[in-house]
């Protein structure tokens, strides 16, 4: 007798042991970042503890974390510096509602009554929180640590819902909040189609890779748009950008928005252009909706060695570079002095453009405030 089995071809041999490799993968990657997940809260929870109760916790003082991470080093638990302990910490404060994730046998090594108080627990409003199982079976650890780092817990939970829903890896993560995505979302009228745009363009984290300081723009004018895009948050940004170069008084001469460059056989844009009558140079300003990253600093470089080579004339002093980043942590500002000769003009430039803490004071200005909404 003779089965009515379906044969499968060599090909489908292949995909099919690709499918259970693939499932497997993910399910071991799911596994160990709970399970590290778990770890690190618990060795928060446990030094909170002891900060609290701990019988000898005045010898140690502010020492604790320093003296705590060599001991353990020395036990053998390698890569647990003072950073991971205060973070491991932190994790545990802002995230008080992984409590109801852990199993019974994890419970039972926490120090005696160990469950959150109500002085730490979330202080969002319940309803509108994750459930703690959820964040810890859909999000990494390290996706976590970016998300702790948001203080306002309507912001933050907005960011842990678009994670789990888009299954976004964690650069995609950092990138959103880079855009203002959640700024963003707010300012559209439309939030399911942004949303889908976001998403649709969205990096999406492989299994194999498992392994409130809000934002407001009243201050802007704008208007509902029906989707807020990140070039349209750009565009009000730069017209303010604009302006306050402009009113410091410092003889700033405004030139060109967007200026189109031709460097080798490809166009660019370089966001504000303005020259300085009393430094006699070009000051082109670029601004990123998105946290520091070095290939931005890479960039404005090669347009201040383009306007050097073909925009200096006689009696020009070499032009200069400013960088913004909107991301709170790296709201930077960098002047580039390339090829600088004389060091007396430097100084010169420091004291003739604006400050660093002008310009970062602008962006946390401009950039702050939403609880006021």
């Amino acid at each position: 007798m003779t089965g009515d089995v379906a044969k499968i071809d060599f090909r489908a041999l292949v995909d099919a042991i690709q499918q259970v490799h693939e499932h497997c993968a993910a399910q071991a990657g799911r596994a160990v970042n709970i399970s590290l997940t778990l770890r690190n809260w618990a060795i928060g929870c446990h030094i909170r503890e002891y900060e609290q109760n701990g019988a000898d916790r005045a010898e140690y003082g502010e020492n604790l974390l320093d003296r705590l991470a060599e001991r353990l080093d020395a036990e053998g638990m390698q890569r647990v510096g003072p950073r991971e302990l205060r973070r491991f910490r932190h994790f545990y404060l802002a995230y008080s509602r992984i409590w109801e994730s852990l199993t019974p046998e994890l419970k039972r090594l926490l120090p005696g009554e160990a469950q959150p108080s109500r002085e730490i627990w979330d202080s969002a409003t319940p309803e509108l929180m994750v459930p703690g199982k959820t964040l810890v079976t859909n999000l990494s650890f390290t996706h976590l640590n970016e998300l702790m780092a948001i203080e306002d817990p309507l912001k933050r939970t907005f960011y842990e819902v678009e994670s789990i829903r888009g299954s976004w890896s964690v650069r995609e993560l950092k990138r959103q909040i880079g855009s203002l995505y959640f700024e963003r979302s707010g300012l559209s009228k439309d939030k399911k189609k942004l949303a889908a745009l976001v998403q649709a363009d969205a990096e999406i984290g492989h299994p194999s890779m498992a392994v409130r300081d809000p934002y407001v723009f009243e201050f802007l004018g704008l208007r509902s748009r029906e989707v807020m895009g990140e070039s349209d948050l750009e565009d009000a940004l730069l017209d303010k950008l604009q302006d306050f170069l402009l009113e410091l008084g410092h003889g700033f001469c405004f030139e060109a928005r967007q200026k189109r460059i031709l460097i080798g056989e490809s166009y660019n844009f370089v966001d504000l252009v303005f020259y300085h009558r009393v430094l006699k140079c070009h000051v082109l300003l670029e601004l990123k909706v998105a946290e520091f990253s070095h290939e931005h600093l890479g960039q404005l470089n090669t347009y201040v060695s383009w306007y050097k080579r073909n925009q200096m004339t006689a009696g020009d002093n070499p032009p200069i570079g400013i960088l913004l980043c909107t991301r709170k942590d790296h709201a930077l500002v960098e002047y580039a002095l390339a090829d600088m000769d004389k060091r007396l003009f430097v100084s010169k430039y420091q004291v003739e453009l604006p400050s660093r803490e002008e310009m970062q004071r602008f962006l946390a200005t401009e950039l702050a405030g939403a609880d006021h909404e």
